[in-house]
């Protein structure tokens, strides 16, 4: 009879996983919020409503990844911004319906179990919990040999918020004349990265060692740079002012999300030149012959979160933004539509 084998000889080490689920523990109780129960280690994650503030109570979820973003990760062996990422993906899209984030959970698959790295990702996610006053109350890590390469992951998030049904916002109050006032992200964000690696690595022959100056910085630092969480700002004003959209400018660009909060009547006039647009996105732009519609489908050109509000109240609304130090620009307004026209246009 030969050796005895092992789950280890198979590559995956259950004593590791048991030595990082004790280091999340740690990390988790530094993202405290009201309501939650327990602590992370257990087969589910434990919140208490508290529903004493909500006359129609809902709750709004939502998951999402970073994409091809974690290859930037790989090629830098730099691992603690991705879960600020991570985080920012999912909160930003349920903020947009009013929703205050309660708890958030992850996912984590390696081909082998790397702790630092684990430990490092983590503490990313738990930044973004703390930026987004969320708590960490649970995830998976799997160790999966032959599905990743050595030194490779991937990462998912799942988050729960709540907002009364009255404060739901859906797009329904937009009328013509309203402003849209855009927000600035922080760059690329977490979206177009396909198209990123195609132009900077493959066309451009550049490393994420390239030193850039259009940029004033390593091309893998700026790629790195983490997705603004906006829930903070946005849950303050919504609070005190009126607003009847929000849309997270995330995948598909300005063209593609805009159109999912606007009524069927109406169309939205993006002006051009409105805002400042980070270097970066020139820099694509040029060295990949990147056409204007293509960019303004694929990134976010500068601008993170769109609020669509009334005319009368736009500027309490960057009077009130810029007290804050946000970067923000009344980049268009809403208009009828007839049913042959485009739902947006760039003017």
């Amino acid at each position: 009879m030969g050796k005895s084998l092992t789950y280890a000889d198979a590559g995956v080490d259950i004593r590791k996983a048991n030595d990082l689920v004790h280091t999340i523990k740690q990390l988790a109780k530094t993202t405290p919020r009201s309501g939650v129960m327990g602590e992370i280690g257990g087969f589910g994650g434990l919140f208490s409503l508290n529903l004493s503030h909500y006359t129609h109570p809902v709750l709004v979820s939502s998951t999402d990844g970073v994409g091809t973003k974690l290859k930037i990760a790989f090629a830098m062996n730099r691992h603690d911004t991705i879960g600020i990422d991570l985080v920012a993906m999912c909160v930003n899209d349920i903020v947009v319906q009013g929703a205050k984030p309660l708890f958030f959970l992850d996912y984590l698959a390696m081909g082998k179990l790397d702790n630092t790295i684990a430990g490092k990702i983590i503490e990313g996610v738990v930044q973004g919990c703390c930026e987004a006053q969320c708590s960490l109350i649970g995830g998976e890590t799997a160790e999966m040999p032959g599905i990743y390469s050595d030194g490779e992951y991937d990462i998912a998030g799942f988050t729960v918020g709540i907002v009364d049904n009255s404060k739901i916002i859906d797009g329904s109050g937009i009328r013509n004349g309203h402003k849209l006032i855009g927000l600035a992200s922080s760059g690329l964000h977490s979206n177009g990265y396909s198209l990123v690696r195609k132009i900077c690595f493959e066309k451009c022959g550049y490393t994420v060692e390239t030193y850039i100056p259009e940029l004033g910085k390593k091309l893998g630092e700026e790629l790195l740079t983490p997705t603004r969480i906006y829930t903070q700002t946005l849950l303050g004003l919504i609070r005190d002012l009126p607003v009847h959209g929000l849309a997270h400018i995330t995948g598909g660009g300005i063209d593609e999300n805009i159109i999912r909060v606007i009524p069927d009547a109406c169309k939205i006039l993006i002006h051009k030149g409105s805002w400042e647009i980070p270097p970066i996105f020139k820099l694509l732009q040029d060295a990949g012959s990147v056409e204007d519609r293509e960019m303004h489908r694929t990134f976010n050109n500068g601008i993170g979160m769109i609020a669509v509000v009334p005319d009368g109240s736009a500027q309490d609304f960057m009077d009130r933004l810029n007290a804050m130090e946000e970067k923000a620009y009344i980049i268009g307004e809403v208009a009828s539509r007839s049913e042959s026209e485009p739902q947006v246009e760039w003017v």
